[in-house]
């Protein structure tokens, strides 16, 4: 009786633990997986395009990304990526990478706006210019540690903003970011779902991002990102390259402050 009795406890806690050990064996296999394509990953192709379009005479002014200021100084490329979003002068506002290369785009090359923001996303047969841009400064800032400012009033402005967004709950399914992404060891099926306020987890999120993404074939930006959980939540698409977007950036960026950025990364 009691070995019958034992017999069932046992079944009953391998029932019980059954989910958990298939959950912990996919995740291992998908970082397996990861692993095994990270030394040939894709997006090594979208940095060295990026690379050409940067240094490639374009728009009704002929000229080449390279007088662009990402914050560092005209031209600088390295580095600046870990200090974004921050304060411009010359625009007197925060900016992320997106926003300010929009923002090159038409005052250096000569861009309309419909122009500059044309395609921010590429596609089968139709190509982005923003994200080999994207995927070419980010990676120069491959090792570096995220080090991004609030000191200015607009960028802890910025900071809140996009504190308030991440928690504001809304859409048919009255979601928020941070429902989630605010606490420990949730998923959503296989996909493990970072804990945007555990510092780790904000490091660990937010330096791999840009990121070539083998289901789609692309390498996506944050703003494809941050698109993509919108959606999720049943929320309008934002603006490309919107205030709002800076935002909500600020405040993933700032969160992440100390981590070393390791993008562009590779995704499932």
């Amino acid at each position: 009786m009691i070995k019958k009795r034992f017999g069932v406890v046992c079944a009953t806690l391998l029932c019980a633990l059954a989910p958990a050990m298939a959950q912990t064996s996919a995740t291992d296999e998908i970082a397996k997986y990861r692993q095994m394509l990270a030394d040939g990953n894709p997006a090594e192709l979208w940095e060295m395009r990026g690379e050409e379009l940067w240094k490639a005479k374009a728009g009704p002014n002929k000229v080449s990304l390279e007088q662009c200021d990402l914050g560092k100084g005209t031209g600088i490329v390295k580095g600046a990526y870990v200090e974004l979003p921050r304060f411009f002068k010359d625009t007197g506002k925060v900016m992320d990478l997106e926003q300010r290369l929009v923002y090159c785009r038409m005052t250096l090359q000569g861009l309309s706006h419909e122009e500059a923001v044309k395609t921010p996303f590429g596609s089968a047969g139709k190509q982005s210019t923003i994200e080999p841009l994207v995927a070419y400064i980010t990676s120069e800032s491959r090792g570096m540690k995220m080090a991004v400012s609030t000191a200015h009033p607009l960028e802890k402005r910025a900071y809140e903003a996009g504190k308030q967004m991440f928690f504001y709950r809304g859409g048919s399914h009255d979601f928020a970011c941070a429902t989630c992404h605010s606490a420990d060891g949730q998923r959503i099926r296989l996909q493990e779902l970072p804990n945007i306020l555990n510092k780790a987890n904000a490091q660990a999120a937010y330096t791999t991002w840009p990121a070539y993404r083998v289901s789609q074939g692309e390498v996506r930006t944050m703003q494809h990102r941050l698109n993509d959980c919108f959606r999720q939540q049943r929320f309008p698409e934002p603006v490309y390259a919107s205030e709002a977007i800076t935002a909500m950036t600020m405040f993933l960026a700032k969160n992440a402050d100390g981590g070393v950025y390791a993008g562009p990364a590779l995704k499932r």
